[in-house]
């Protein structure tokens, strides 16, 4: 017989690492559209590209709710009080304090660098006796939920690195975000929402720094991991809804016809992205009875509006967003991502800040209390805090009424409250100018770190291999904040 005719008739070893591998990929495949199948877990490619049903070592959290305030707060008029600053009020900034440090294009032209101390009354709140501004009275009332770590710090100076840096662990755009490795490395806990969400709401006047789709992207990683952005108004979620006409049955019977031509095109090329992509077409599907769902806040009793106040009764703003942000985690949602606009306060700091902390102080503290209440903040860890701090010096001209700030990356606030974190803890100190970091440093990179381990992650194992290179959000670096753990 003709060695062509034994070929059509016996299996070669190509044959064979062909069949496996469409075995494989049904494989992935079925787990990608039914994650509950295997225990709720996504695919994890380690460096041997094995699956990982579970975290790498037990978590302290479920969660993560990150309300992230985009602009960069005031750390030296919220939470870093220094009333020695009255003294040198108007004196220029001691070189021996700068440091040499470089300035941003929009003051190191100044002639001078008037300090300017904070006009805010500061007072100790709760048994920790943690300090806070007048501007934040609500926030005060849970102080000793509230872990604060007063000595973060970055290595970028302008807005748009230093934002993604922290949401990405890289400067340079493409990396993926927070919540897509957390969705890479755990999946999600309800197949019929995505395990990362995205929120916006807008700061003072509709201006702030610009918010790219691509902080909460998915990167290298497979595309079903980029967050899903929830929109305030009839669409919540875009392109979600049946064209007119489309009744849920035509589209059921769409879909399926559509993911066969997909199986038929990963048979051949054998691209996980097609695998991607038709889990994407079944979320969505589900997500056209579940979305309308957790949207409608308007089911709430009028408490819970009470408590986070009334622009909580208007979709798209803080408040709204941060009961929206409860409701996500009652559904089982891995990451919220809240993006909060309008804390670049390079002018008029003393009219805008009291708008902007008006908008957040009581929603950001009813979140935290409403999630306690019911028995979630033990194992959901909220975040707040922007992406570098401000100038303890005066951007533009100080007068008696008005000032600004510049970006300041050596030093700034953020807090948390949640499972995993100590109550009522200030960790890390800064300088009688609020300018340097004297005590425990942490870095964008540490952050992410302790992030990571209080899911359950470790941040050094969580890795993706692409383009040649293993990568990890936090790059080469970072350790474990251990002493903020609970």
């Amino acid at each position: 017989m003709h060695s062509c005719s034994q070929y059509n008739t016996n299996y070669t070893r190509r044959d064979f690492l062909s069949k496996t591998t469409l075995g494989l990929g049904a494989l992935t495949l079925g787990s990608l559209l039914q994650p509950a199948g295997l225990g709720g877990q996504s695919l994890l490619s380690s460096p041997l590209g094995s699956i990982a049903p579970e975290p790498h070592f037990p978590p302290k959290i479920k969660r993560v709710i990150y309300l992230f305030q985009s602009g960069a707060p005031s750390q030296v008029d919220l939470f870093d009080h220094k009333p020695g600053l009255q003294k040198y009020q108007g004196q220029d900034l001691p070189d021996s304090v700068r440091q040499g440090q470089r300035l941003t294009g929009m003051s190191a032209g100044q002639k001078r660098l008037p300090v300017a101390s904070s006009p805010y009354t500061f007072k100790q709140f709760g048994h920790s006796g943690a300090w806070m501004s007048e501007l934040l009275p609500h926030t005060a009332g849970i102080a000793d939920e509230l872990c604060f770590i007063k000595s973060m710090y970055t290595e970028a100076i302008n807005h748009d690195p230093a934002v993604t840096f922290i949401q990405t662990g890289s400067q340079q755009p493409g990396r993926p975000s927070i919540g897509s490795w957390v969705s890479y490395g755990l999946g999600s806990d309800n197949e019929n929402l995505p395990a990362f969400c995205v929120l916006l709401s807008q700061g003072v006047g509709g201006g702030g720094q610009p918010l790219y789709s691509r902080l909460w992207g998915n990167g290298f990683l497979p595309s079903h991991h980029q967050g899903v952005q929830f929109r305030a108004g009839k669409d919540a979620v875009l392109y979600l809804g049946n064209p007119e006409g489309l009744s849920p049955a035509a589209r059921k019977n769409q879909l399926e016809h559509l993911r066969r031509l997909q199986e038929d095109q990963y048979d051949r090329f054998q691209d996980p992205e097609i695998t991607a992509k038709i889990a994407q077409y079944e979320m969505a599907f589900r997500m056209q009875t579940s979305v309308p769902e957790v949207m409608d806040i308007q089911e709430e009793p009028d408490y819970i509006f009470d408590l986070y106040g009334p622009d909580s009764r208007t979709p798209g703003t803080y408040a709204a967003n941060c009961l929206l942000a409860r409701r996500l985690v009652e559904k089982g949602v891995k990451f919220i991502q809240l993006y909060h606009r309008g804390w670049d306060h390079h002018g008029a700091l003393p009219q805008q800040l009291p708008i902007l902390t008006r908008q957040t102080d009581q929603p950001s503290a009813a979140l935290v209390k409403d999630l306690k209440q019911r028995g979630l903040l033990d194992d959901t860890l909220v975040i707040w805090g922007g992406e570098f701090g401000r100038t303890t010096y005066s951007q533009g001209k100080l007068t008696d009424k008005s000032f600004g700030r510049d970006h300041h990356p050596r030093c700034y606030t953020l807090w948390m409250a949640g499972g995993g974190v100590k109550k009522g803890l200030t960790y890390g100190q800064t300088d009688d100018f609020s300018y340097n970091i004297v005590q425990n440093p942490v870095h964008v990179h540490d952050f992410q770190a302790t992030l990571m381990h209080l899911l359950g992650l470790d941040h050094e194992r969580l890795v993706f291999k692409f383009q040649g290179r293993r990568f990890r959000l936090t790059d080469v670096h970072g350790k474990v904040v251990r002493d903020v753990l609970s």
